[in-house]
């Protein structure tokens, strides 16, 4: 049942797609059900002229196997700016800033990822908000993953309820991305803030090593309590490449949920 869900679910975020769009590809198990959708969409032409940028090799390795196009970020900068000069011969007395690809980070349409761990709101706050709070990481794409949602228009996530806590920390490690150089300094960094540290390693013991070839150190800190505090912190230290606390990033968080329903949750975006 939970993996009919699931798949209904990345569907419905498949959804938010449009011809003519660039998507990102998140990663992870119930994120497949939502490549499979694009491909089958593309091939019977309910989707045309979209572009995709993926998160890992191996988002990337997908992509290729279902036949759905990718795009690189250099790529889209300049299909951007031919669109913006196409607009500008179609507009009388265009506003230069309008057009500006300089004026707009949002390279992506709509991102589709998934997370390890979520939580909606502050429960310690009697006003509550609507910020979606993630972990992400746990298949080691989280500084890609990041780069994705910072460029993107709209970041929605898909989970079962399952990844829903009402701290992060609670499920799961936070994943820190740092140079080899730096691996013993950022251990010892990250244990002077309370966390018990492993670094991440294979099936066979060996170094696990990310795409953009750091190593990951897992941090337990336990229940984050205000986790927009910890990421200011990891973010001022040199040898932390990225981490896996994503901040009022998401936009609509869609859930599968173990009464059989599809959970749909828009968020206030806090930073970007």
């Amino acid at each position: 049942m939970i993996n009919q869900l699931k798949k209904l679910a990345a569907e419905k975020a498949v959804e938010e797609i449009s011809s003519g769009m660039i998507v990102g590809l998140g990663s992870g198990t119930t994120i497949q059900y939502a490549f499979n959708k694009i491909s089958e969409k593309i091939k019977n032409g309910e989707l045309k002229d979209i572009m995709c940028i993926p998160s890992s090799a191996n988002t990337e390795r997908e992509a290729v196997r279902l036949d759905i196009p990718l795009i690189s970020f250099d790529e889209a900068i300049q299909k951007m700016g031919r669109e913006n000069k196409l607009r500008k011969s179609e507009v009388s007395n265009p506003n230069p800033k309008e057009f500006s690809i300089l004026n707009s980070q949002f390279l992506i349409d709509v991102t589709i990822d998934g997370a390890d761990e979520v939580t909606v709101g502050h429960p310690e706050r009697s006003e509550g908000t609507n910020v979606i709070n993630l972990i992400k990481g746990g298949g080691g794409a989280l500084l890609r993953e990041k780069v994705l949602a910072q460029a993107s228009k709209k970041n929605i996530i898909v989970v079962d309820e399952s990844k829903l806590s009402k701290h992060l920390g609670m499920k799961w490690h936070v994943p820190v991305e740092v140079i080899q150089f730096a691996v013993s300094a950022e251990k010892k960094y990250l244990e002077s803030l309370g966390a018990k540290v492993q670094q991440r390693k294979n099936a066979d013991g060996s170094h696990y090593i990310t795409d953009e070839n750091n190593f990951i150190l897992d941090a337990n800190f336990g229940e984050i309590i205000n986790p927009g505090e910890l990421s200011v912190l990891l973010n001022q230290r040199a040898g932390i490449v990225e981490h896996g606390l994503f901040i009022g990033t998401t936009s609509k968080l869609i859930c599968a949920m173990s009464n059989g329903k599809i959970r749909i949750q828009n968020a206030e975006i806090r930073s970007k």
